[in-house]
């Protein structure tokens, strides 16, 4: 085997050789190095073994360099100079004058929950920042935080996959609504009323709703199948079904009182026991250290799970 593949190349070996053909004398470089000449002369040792070269030559009592240390001399200013940018430090951000946009996995629940008080914030904050939802698919949510398609998800994912980061931000429950002159909604807030009453059910899914099917099971275990007036996919469909007709549809509290006023519907904790969901945000572990994202997750964080504890 060749010397020089014997003898590894040091970053700071190369340093030492990069001062050397620049100074091209041994007791500048090594005072410029903070070293001994003797320390100078072993690093050169092991450079001249690696290179098959002797780099410097002696010429009374200059040094000149060796064809082959003048054809690396700038190549080799180029390798420590990229070195250099990056051992620097992380830029930092700054939401005044950045122009990033950020990518939002949300549901259909998180646009309306998550994206109005965010676009708010960071509008605030920066008038070149961005905001952009990515559409979700819950099977796949892990490969677009992997990919740099999306830089957090938003909600409840109970099958999120170990090597993502998550961070809990708030317990959801669940409410009733009806429209407010449904003609037996007194009685819907008892548990006899509520089962006899004609149900719109959310039915989960792997494009979004996953965290919801124990919620599902648990409501469908109490009303008897003839009880359901309908089933579809969407949370805020089935509200706005509900404005509209004697049906009952069991949706996220923060669905239920977003809509309310708006649908003219009335809000009640359903008189049956029904789970609890824990939505957290998740992020990948590739823009764990990111100055931007650490600035986004830290919004989120302040907006939503300390919002909830002051108004559980």
């Amino acid at each position: 085997m060749p010397a020089r593949n014997a003898t590894e190349l040091r970053l700071k070996d190369l340093k030492t050789l990069s001062v050397l053909l620049r100074e091209r004398n041994l007791t500048r470089a090594a005072e410029l190095l903070d070293t001994t000449q003797p320390s100078i002369s072993k690093v050169l040792a092991r450079l001249r073994a690696h290179f098959g070269d002797p780099l410097v030559v002696r010429d009374g009592n200059a040094m000149q360099l060796t064809p082959r240390a003048a054809a690396i001399a700038e190549p080799l200013r180029d390798l420590l100079a990229a070195s250099d940018g990056l051992s620097a430090a992380v830029p930092a951000f700054d939401p005044r004058t950045s122009e990033r946009t950020f990518r939002l996995l949300v549901t259909d629940v998180g646009t309306i929950v998550f994206l109005p008080p965010l676009l708010t914030r960071i509008a605030g904050a920066g008038g070149k920042l961005g905001l952009r939802a990515v559409p979700l698919d819950a099977r796949h949510f892990e490969l677009k935080l992997e990919s740099g398609e999306a830089d957090l998800a938003l909600g409840a994912f109970p099958g999120a996959p170990r090597g993502l980061r998550r961070q809990r931000l708030y317990v959801s429950r669940y409410l009733s609504v009806a429209r407010r002159d449904h003609p037996a909604l007194a009685r819907l807030r008892s548990s006899a009323g509520f089962r006899a009453a004609h149900h719109i059910v959310v039915m989960a899914s792997d494009v979004g709703h996953a965290a919801h099917r124990v919620v599902q099971q648990a409501l469908e275990a109490e009303i008897a199948p003839e009880r359901v007036l309908l089933r579809l996919s969407s949370f805020i469909a089935a509200a706005i079904i509900a404005s509209r007709t004697d049906g009952i549809a069991t949706v996220p509290e923060h669905v239920a009182m977003h809509l309310a006023e708006q649908l003219d519907l009335a809000a009640f904790r359903p008189p049956i026991p029904l789970p609890q969901v824990e939505i957290a945000q998740y992020w990948h572990e590739r823009c764990h250290r990111d100055p931007g994202h650490r600035w986004l997750r830290t919004l989120s964080f302040d907006l939503f799970a300390k919002t909830r504890a002051e108004h559980p």
